[in-house]
């Protein structure tokens, strides 16, 4: 059996780059995904049954008020609670297929400057260019393209906030040509290279604040559409949302009159269906354009399952992934995640509530074909 520390580390390996859940709607998105790649992060425990899990077990998940956060086993069981027998908490073994994906992972983070092509990274890892292909995607959602891209792009970023010119990142990052790169800003870096390059100096916010239902609605956009719309008890909270988003950024607060969308938000909450054509305007890889794109899909007043979702992608097995794109989401109500729910038809948890979630299904259920 594996150490703690041990469990730990082989996890680090086969996913050099996961994204470690931070914060209790992160967590929750992860075990309500069982996303294996965030096992050794944290565990969870349940406070009627008094045991605690890693979040990929399989047992069927309690209530959010029923579960309680710890960072590691040792914490959890100081509290008094006891290790699950059925996905071992302490033995955090990963699969081999697992461990195969990392180490593609792991040889495309050193190797963003050389030539990655399938057949290449398929050779070094040892499987060819099919099971590479395949076994990738179902893993991670994304392709090995996909994911060199989104590397690539992150490289740049790095080099640009350091002072390096264009064209000067371009090629460190592995970029072939100028062309090749701006092939993958406009929907990835939410601004151009410039404008990185500068730490977001110049790139302009102009937000609202309006009274809805579900409490105070913030709305934000950029010169070329919105970047976010934020769900909170007051002013303050969805001020901290928006410039915890973007840090960098010149923020702008403006009166409803002089924010051009904000009639059509108040007309949602109306029973109004919002416009398909409002622009959009935010950082997003691939993967989650993907799974953003058809949840834009879903019709008003519907809902999907995850797993369901996740067969219209191609990955039967990607609802964790689902999950994890529909919490990264910054535009509430125009990337509708609320329309996602557990195939049991519990609703999963939501980054602006459980509560908001539910009243949002009722208020477009109440209005299944409203005008636009």
């Amino acid at each position: 059996m594996l150490t703690v520390q041990q469990g730990k580390d082989e996890t680090d390996r086969a996913f050099p780059n996961r994204e470690v859940p931070q914060t209790v709607e992160e967590k929750w998105a992860a075990i309500q995904a069982r996303d294996a790649s965030t096992d050794g992060s944290f565990v969870f425990a349940v406070r009627s049954t008094r045991i605690y899990c890693k979040p990929s077990c399989p047992a069927r998940r309690a209530r959010p008020n029923q579960i309680v956060f710890f960072a590691e086993p040792d914490e959890a069981e100081r509290s008094g609670y006891r290790p699950c027998e059925r996905c071992k908490p302490r033995d955090n073994h990963t699969s081999s297929k697992t461990a195969f994906v990392g180490r593609a992972c792991k040889y495309i983070d050193t190797h963003l400057e050389g030539k990655l092509t399938l057949p290449n990274i398929s050779a070094r890892v040892g499987v060819s260019p099919f099971y590479l292909q395949r076994t990738f995607k179902k893993a991670l959602g994304i392709s090995p393209r996909e994911y060199v891209d989104a590397r690539r792009l992150a490289s740049m970023r790095r080099l640009l906030k350091k002072g390096e010119t264009v064209t000067e990142a371009l090629y460190n990052a592995g970029f072939t040509s100028r062309s090749r790169l701006y092939e993958k800003t406009h929907s990835r870096f939410g601004m151009s290279p410039g404008e990185v390059r500068r730490g977001g100096d110049g790139y302009q916010i102009e937000y609202t604040i309006i009274d809805c239902p579900l409490g105070r609605l913030l709305l934000g956009a950029t010169e070329r559409g919105l970047c976010t719309v934020c769900i909170g008890n007051s002013d303050g909270e969805v001020e901290t949302a928006l410039a915890e988003d973007y840090p960098l950024a010149e923020l702008r607060r403006i009166d409803q009159a002089n924010f051009k969308w904000a009639s059509k938000f108040k007309e949602y909450f109306a029973g109004q269906q919002l416009p398909e054509d409002l622009p959009i305007d935010v950082v997003a890889t691939a993967f989650q354009w993907r799974v953003w794109s058809r949840i834009r899909s879903i019709p008003y007043g519907k809902t999907l399952t995850y797993s369901a979702m996740a067969r219209t992608l191609g990955n039967p097995r990607g609802a964790r992934a689902v999950a994890r794109v529909c919490a990264a989401n910054h535009v509430a109500l125009l990337i509708p995640c609320h329309r996602i729910i557990g195939a049991d038809g519990e609703l999963r948890g939501y980054r602006w509530g459980e509560k908001r979630k539910r009243a949002l299904l009722e208020l477009e259920q109440r209005n299944p074909s409203p005008s636009s």
